[in-house]
């Protein structure tokens, strides 16, 4: 029975973290799941271990790799059977500062992020009134002297009670006044420890799966000037610049969930039998294994393909939402093939499947929903008419 994934040219990065995940074994990734706790210990190790600092160049403190590392990095982690969605911020947030801040704040954020002394897990864009319609943003930041004044409101805001700093995307110039509706954007970093209390209100959403998000509300914030991410006004591009890296990351995740699943799924349907035989030996029960590798597979070329172009600096918007939306589609088939091989086991939460059936629904919604991916493939790549406005 031969590896899943196959030994490729990244084995000795996937065996040091294979080790470190030993440590946090099923039992902890249940009894977590069940106190819908956060994964504190299991973050903490990979941030001493220096994993989460691995797009951080090493002038900053960080391991200076490209996102291909990284990739494999979130892969392996789900692949091992826990959850990267309790960390990935930390690996991607800080690109916004890398990319458009300004030195004094590079010098001043990214060395703390890289020894995990300073987390930066959460990414406030989200509304409640304009989902994915981002430019329509009704949070304002409304400069007074030397700061700026924030009101609106964001959900969805994944990890914010275990994150120091929030990166926050709110509206500088009204939508009227603006030549383009992308344009008068712009991203701030807000202490989040400063902003508790004074301006900011948080209130958890309880979920589907145990993933920390909230509603947050803020009522007359106070953001200094400094915490202006470069220009005023081009927030929305600085934004969408990240979510390439964003995107091809969870991919990666979904990918090792599936791997996770397709394992789980072979061991049980060759060792169990049933009429005399192993189940795995039935083509029912086979080929619905064999077609969640075929496509874990192709998603996964898409994901390295995406990782790669962005990596050499080359333009891999396409890339990135067709390997999020393989990996996240392939992600869940598999769990459900994964389930169904098991059968009324697959539902006892000891052989940790219907967490993972819950964990990889969320991909095939967020970051990112199924039909965006469709609009921008429909648009960008095939010359169709926009189908929104």
């Amino acid at each position: 029975m031969h590896d899943i994934p196959t030994v490729d040219a990244h084995q000795d990065m996937r065996e040091a973290l294979r080790d470190l995940c030993s440590q946090f074994d099923s039992k902890y990734w249940q009894a977590v799941d069940e106190e819908r706790g956060y994964p504190e210990r299991f973050v903490d190790a990979l941030s001493q271990a220096g994993w989460l600092a691995a797009l951080i160049p090493v002038e900053y403190g960080g391991s200076g790799l490209g996102l291909v590392e990284a990739s494999v990095i979130m892969e392996e982690i789900n692949r091992c059977g826990g959850n990267a969605g309790s960390c990935h911020g930390q690996m991607y947030n800080m690109g916004t500062i890398l990319r458009h801040g300004s030195d004094e704040q590079k010098k001043r954020y990214l060395p703390q992020i890289a020894s995990g002394s300073l987390r930066l897990q959460s990414m406030a864009v989200t509304e409640p009134t304009t989902g994915t319609d981002t430019t329509k943003l009704k949070t304002t930041a409304v400069k007074q002297g030397d700061r700026y004044i924030v009101n609106g409101q964001k959900v969805w805001i994944s990890r914010i009670q275990h994150s120091d700093l929030m990166v926050l995307l709110a509206r500088t110039t009204p939508i009227d006044q603006v030549a383009k509706k992308s344009e008068g954007m712009s991203v701030f970093l807000v202490d989040i420890r400063q902003a508790m209390g004074s301006g900011m209100d948080v209130r958890p959403i309880r979920n589907m799966v145990n993933h920390e998000t909230n509603e947050v509300f803020f009522d007359n914030l106070e953001v200094p000037a400094d915490n202006l991410i470069g220009e005023e006004g081009r927030g929305f591009k600085y934004i969408l610049d990240g979510l390439n890296a964003e995107r091809a990351l969870i991919a990666a995740e979904c990918i090792g969930d599936a791997y996770w699943c397709i394992d789980k799924a072979r061991r049980y349907a060759n060792e169990r039998v049933v009429f005399g035989r192993p189940i795995g030996k039935n083509q029912g029960v086979q080929f619905p294994i064999a077609q969640a590798y075929i496509e874990t597979e192709a998603a996964n070329l898409m994901r390295f393909k995406a990782c790669e172009l962005f990596d050499a600096g080359k333009p891999c918007g396409a890339e990135a939402n067709m390997a999020k939306y393989l990996a996240a589609k392939a992600s869940f088939e598999a769990a459900d093939i994964c389930l169904q091989t098991h059968g009324g086991f697959g539902f006892a939460c000891e052989y940790d499947i219907e967490r993972k059936f819950r964990e990889t629904r969320l991909y095939q919604v967020a970051p990112i929903s199924t039909n965006l991916i469709y609009s921008y493939v429909a648009e960008h790549l095939l010359g169709l008419p926009r189908s929104f406005e």
